[in-house]
């Protein structure tokens, strides 16, 4: 009966012995990541196509219930910008209420991967494919946001690589001198901005005193306030926030069920693919390097794909986007000093009061702010310098990666993972299938007419070619050939038919077959598959030895009769 996993959030054991302490450092935490998280989440909605409160929603629902209930002490969960691209053409085709269909949808498979503990599979993605659509989604995001930085007057972008490349030339000549000078303005702050995680611990004079004082206040939040100030009193025109959207509204977000159709349902079964396995991959990596940066539990897998699973379920019925761990702001959340998930709860909440509060200040928020914003995100998130150290790998591990990069950019992420995914397989097949070796073993004291060969590996179907042509190659008077094979590692069935063929091509020779020294596997599966009642009773030993020690005794009967 298969085991299911049970359902218990890390908070139950964090809350365990909770201190006052921990308290202050989670409460401190939750507060600076909602202070950054506002922006981001902002920015990932619009470029999404979306409106700006929906990505503050799913913050809110989202992080709080991935916190709450996921199984890591620290993981920040929300809008992320891996998402963009995929929300952007799920919404550009389906349709807004299939998006939300497919991301509900996306939650009761994340929930199910991980209440039937599948939590581990997601490991077993090489990282060629990882980096490879890590930056080619980093690609499309900056592309995304060139249209805004830009300034130009496009109704709509379309959400193909080459399509969206075609409207920004057509449209050049719309540029906005104001908005270009703004978004680059904020890129070039956010930059220059000195990073938390980059402050000197030991004694330091007033400079470095100061520098770490400002470094308590998020690029992003310094970049939009001095953008949004700059175009009010300045009287810029640019495309704002309030614009295009008409501002945030001041209140909770509304449950509304979408419109459930069957026959739309059976259409989204590749967005609902693409949203589970991304943010299956994002969670999972981002706890991972949460896991590495602090002394604290290691995550559960399981809980935590349980736990998107819930979010990515509940946030759209509040009109939120997909959601998913987010290593920027999980980062932040480790350096500001979090202990337990009530930080990430913290977070939420924070963002919930800043919405009820300030919401109408959002309106004067300059979009193209928002872009230089993400594009910096976009170059944080890509892992540029893997492009550089190719030339340190062989051939399978590039084309694994670039063609993972190439295929992301131009097609999706489904297409990258699924092409590299079987582009690694094909590689391991045939780096296996060239390990395997079937070589002459000199053994001098061998009785006449027997010929040794040793045989190195793994017997599969990608490998049984290098054992056919075996009969062919004995040497003449041969009678007995005996396959030493305890650097045999692995066989399947595959192997299995091919020593039944080797076995019938000798015996039509007039040779016989002798296995000896089989590891467990290799023995227990030829023994399962009746290669005893082919080769014969004497066929198996455990010891060369012994084998060559029985040719020798029949040498010795056949001679004295």
């Amino acid at each position: 009966m298969l085991a299911l996993h049970r359902f218990q959030p890390r908070l139950i054991q964090a809350l365990r012995g909770y201190t006052k302490a921990q308290l202050i450092g989670d409460l401190g935490a939750g507060l600076t990541v909602g202070i950054v998280a506002l922006p981001l989440a902002m920015a990932f909605a619009i470029a999404s196509g979306l409106k700006p409160e929906q990505g503050i929603f799913t913050a809110v629902i989202a992080g709080f219930l991935i916190a709450a209930l996921g199984g890591s002490n620290v993981q920040i969960g929300g809008p992320a910008g891996a998402f963009i691209v995929i929300v952007y053409g799920i919404q550009a085709q389906y349709g807004l209420a299939n998006l939300i269909i497919a991301t509900m949808l996306a939650g009761v498979l994340l929930f199910a991967l991980g209440l039937l503990r599948l939590g581990a599979l997601v490991r077993y993605i090489p990282v060629g494919i990882v980096i490879g659509f890590t930056n080619g989604i980093a690609v499309l995001i900056g592309l995304s946001q060139l249209k805004d930085l830009l300034g130009l007057r496009i109704a709509k972008m379309p959400a193909d690589f080459f399509a969206q490349i075609h409207a920004l030339w057509t449209h050049i000549h719309t540029l906005n001198p104001a908005a270009l000078a703004m978004g680059l303005g904020s890129l070039a702050l956010v930059v220059v901005w000195p990073k938390s995680y980059a402050m000197p611990t030991a004694p330091i004079g007033l400079l470095q005193k100061l520098r770490r004082h400002a470094a308590q206040v998020p690029g992003t939040v310094i970049a939009l306030v001095l953008a949004t100030v700059t175009a009010r009193v300045a009287g810029l025109d640019v495309e704002t926030i309030g614009s295009r959207f008409g501002g945030i509204p001041q209140s909770l977000p509304a449950f509304a069920l979408p419109a459930f159709e069957w026959t739309s349902v059976k259409q989204l079964l590749m967005p609902t693919l693409t949203i589970a396995l991304l943010g299956a991959i994002e969670s999972l990596l981002c706890a991972r390097v949460a896991d590495n940066m602090s002394d604290l539990p290691r995550h559960d897998p399981n809980q935590e794909l349980m736990a998107q699973g819930v979010a990515n379920f509940v946030a759209p019925l509040f009109g939120g986007m997909p959601a998913t761990g987010t290593i920027a702001r999980t980062s932040t959340n480790v350096r500001s000093g979090a202990h337990t998930p009530v930080a990430g709860m913290v977070h939420a909440l924070v963002l919930l009061a800043i919405v009820l509060v300030a919401a109408p200040l959002a309106a004067h928020v300059p979009l193209s702010a928002l872009a230089g914003i993400l594009l910096f995100v976009a170059w944080n998130m890509g892992e540029w310098h893997e492009f550089a150290r190719l030339r340190q790998f062989k051939l399978p591990y590039r084309t694994v990666m670039v063609g993972s990069f190439v295929l992301t950019v131009v097609f999706d992420l489904t297409v990258a993972v699924e092409a590299g995914l079987l582009m690694a397989c094909g590689f391991f097949i045939l780096r296996m299938s060239d390990l395997f070796r079937v070589e002459p073993l000199e053994v001098p004291k061998a009785p006449p007419g027997v010929r040794v060969m040793q045989v190195y590996g793994a017997l599969f179907f990608g490998a049984v070619g290098k054992l056919e042509p075996l009969a062919a190659q004995l040497p003449p008077h041969t009678r007995v050939l005996v396959l030493e094979m305890h650097r045999l590692v692995a066989l399947d069935t595959t192997g299995v038919d091919a020593l039944t063929q080797l076995a019938r091509d000798l015996q039509r020779r007039g040779v016989g077959l002798i296995l000896a020294e089989l590891n467990e596997q290799p023995l227990s599966l030829l023994q399962r598959a009746g290669l005893e009642d082919i080769l014969g009773a004497r066929c198996l030993f455990r010891t060369l030895q012994e084998a060559l020690a029985v040719q020798a005794a029949q040498e010795d009967e056949a001679r004295t009769a």
